[in-house]
């Protein structure tokens, strides 16, 4: 009897023409996953090619994607370090060939990525609500941490009435980007957040909004503004990884960040905070912050995510 090629091949790295493929099982996967949890009718947009393609080059090595024997994509894993913390995501396998075993090895495939590129600190971000991916992550050694709560502030869209500090273009760019590398290493010593602000500059899909405490750096925030899903209206300035030398340097931050939402002329903020920052969460919900979504971060057993020796380090494992 005649069965189908169930087979697959890879990982593979992906280039820019598989961001149409990506996209569609991108969507299907979660709406699939949307639909078991109980929230039938909801359909996740397919992504902008830009997004895509800040998380193809930032994952570099560890973007890895599954074909079938027609050599149709079945699945795709973005694997990211910074330094000495990775993470995955976003991953998915396409709905019909879920449950072979595939997503399994998929993280399994990631993880020891990570390991060979000397990653200290591995996890991933998943929705609390979806208890089958809490299981499965934890069948391979992933245990739950802290939530990833994303809040949210609207912002008036006029003109700031204060200048703001970024990256800026000439020959001082590489010059700060060089002190928020040195800032990020002394309150966590082996993190990088480098790849991640060239590329949103290369890109022009954000930019780096920075304080400082004198001519000090003393906290920084990479964000990006372009529109997450395709087709989309730019609307809302998202801010990926947020560092404050303490309690002071992360209200000049929060001071800051509205300007730079007007500048880009968006009427929202959102800053994605871990709730092991509860003084930095409280600060947020003080100014009125209000919570728009959780994510369960999930670190592995053995390769824990370690605390800053001061102030916040806020990383945001998704894209």
């Amino acid at each position: 009897m005649w069965r189908p090629d169930r087979s697959v091949r890879g990982p593979d790295r992906p280039s820019y023409r598989d961001i149409d493929p990506l996209n569609r099982v991108f969507a299907e996967a979660f709406t699939d996953r949307y639909s078991r949890d109980g929230l039938v009718g909801v359909r996740v947009p397919q992504l902008n090619p830009l997004v895509w393609r800040y998380a193809i080059d930032d994952a570099g090595g560890g973007a890895m994607v599954w074909r079938d024997a027609e050599g149709h994509l079945v699945a795709f894993n973005m694997v990211h370090r910074s330094g000495s913390e990775g993470w995955m995501g976003p991953l998915a396998v396409r709905p019909d060939r879920q449950g072979e075993g595939l997503g399994s090895l998929m993280v399994r495939t990631g993880i020891d990525w990570l390991r060979a590129q000397g990653a200290r600190t591995i996890g991933l971000e998943t929705m609390p609500r979806t208890v089958d991916n809490i299981g499965f992550y934890s069948r391979i050694g992933l245990v739950p941490g802290h939530l990833t709560v994303t809040l949210v502030h609207d912002v008036a869209r006029r003109a700031p009435a204060t200048a703001v500090e970024s990256l800026g273009v000439g020959p001082r760019t590489a010059e700060r980007i060089e002190e928020c590398r040195r800032l990020v290493d002394e309150l966590l010593p082996g993190v990088d957040f480098t790849r991640e602000i060239e590329l949103t500059r290369d890109l022009a899909i954000g930019d780096t909004t920075l304080v400082r405490d004198g001519a000090a750096l003393a906290g920084f925030a990479l964000w990006h503004s372009t529109p997450l899903a395709a087709g989309r209206p730019k609307d809302e300035l998202r801010v990926l990884k947020l560092v404050a030398r303490d309690g002071a340097a992360l209200d000049r931050l929060l001071e800051a960040l509205p300007a730079a939402a007007a500048q880009e002329r968006v009427g929202r903020l959102a800053i994605r905070c871990q709730t092991e920052f509860a003084a930095a969460y409280l600060r947020l919900v003080g100014r009125g912050y209000r919570v728009h979504w959780t994510d369960l971060r999930m670190i592995l057993d053995g390769a824990p995510q370690r605390a800053p020796r001061a102030g916040v380090v806020m990383s945001n494992w998704e894209i």
